[in-house]
């Protein structure tokens, strides 16, 4: 997993315009309009209009390539309060991801998520004659657990007004997962209980190293070279010392002489001082 990731990384540092910028905001907007027109929908189950956006093996291969995509617009109730707070818990775990990431990692988590499932779905297909329920339900709780193994100590307003930590919350939905897999084996879906395992796949390749880093011993987790910022700036004044610069980006090489209004920060997941300007302090390979 670890060579995975080093290379998911290095390919964004070398292609930074790769990806699909505000990804999210794209997919909650046309779920969003998917969702209102579906309330709206009197036509019968068969000729509605999420049946026409589901994903379906055999109607794909009557060229209806659209549902190759439009499977993840499907809402996942039909209740509108419960779909737009869904929507929202969405949009806000994908841009905070993005801005952590970059549009590039980001824009391959996602889509990468969205392949797994289109390959589980076919090979069910295919394999053994069995069309499966994609539901975008999965792919998009993977990516809360990217943020929840991002950012545990992070609070959300539960029902609006009941503080929770986030990494309790994906310990919940790791419990229900666990559930849906238990209860699908129970009643023979066998299909059905490998979706949640499915949509994981993507979490443990492109997160599995910050995963055992989260559950790891406070004491194991600490990294030696934990910056004390102030020593930071103190070194990296003395380093640059008579070149003119106290900072300078070690990505893009501009420095605060150069740019006296641009804001310089040191990064607390390389090993060693490395200063980044505010375009790179969360889009940048990390040095290890």
């Amino acid at each position: 997993m670890r060579a995975i990731n080093r290379a998911i990384d290095r390919f964004c540092q070398k292609n930074r315009k790769f990806g699909i910028p505000r990804l999210m905001i794209y997919i909650v907007a046309a779920s969003a309009a998917v969702l209102f027109i579906s309330m709206m929908d009197t036509m019968p189950t068969d000729q509605s209009l999420l049946s026409l956006l589901a994903f379906s093996p055999g109607s794909i291969l009557r060229l209806q390539v659209w549902r190759l995509v439009t499977w993840i617009l499907t809402p996942l109730s039909p209740g509108l309060l419960f779909n737009a707070i869904a929507l929202y818990f969405y949009y806000f775990i994908g841009s905070t991801l993005e801005r952590e990431w970059g549009t590039a990692k980001f824009t391959i988590y996602y889509v990468f998520g969205v392949v797994l499932h289109l390959v589980y779905g076919f090979l069910a297909y295919f394999l053994f004659g069995a069309i499966v329920h994609i539901s975008p339900f999965y792919l998009n709780m993977s990516m809360f657990f990217a943020f929840a193994v991002l950012f545990p100590e992070q609070r959300i307003l539960l029902f609006f007004f009941i503080p929770v930590k986030i990494k309790w919350l994906a310990l919940i939905n790791a419990a229900l997962f666990a559930y849906n897999i238990i209860a699908a084996l129970m009643v023979g879906a066998y299909f059905s209980a490998l979706m949640p395992l499915v949509a994981l796949l993507n979490f443990f390749i492109v997160c599995g190293n910050d995963l055992i880093q989260f559950f790891q011993p406070l004491k194991s987790r600490v990294n030696p070279a934990t910056i004390n910022f102030k020593r930071a700036a103190r070194q990296a004044r003395s380093k640059y010392e008579g070149k003119h610069h106290r900072h300078k980006c070690a990505v893009c090489g501009r420095t605060d002489t150069e740019n006296p209004s641009l804001e310089f920060r040191y990064c607390s997941r390389c090993n060693g001082y490395h200063c980044f300007c505010i375009d790179h302090i969360n889009n940048h390979v990390h040095f290890q």
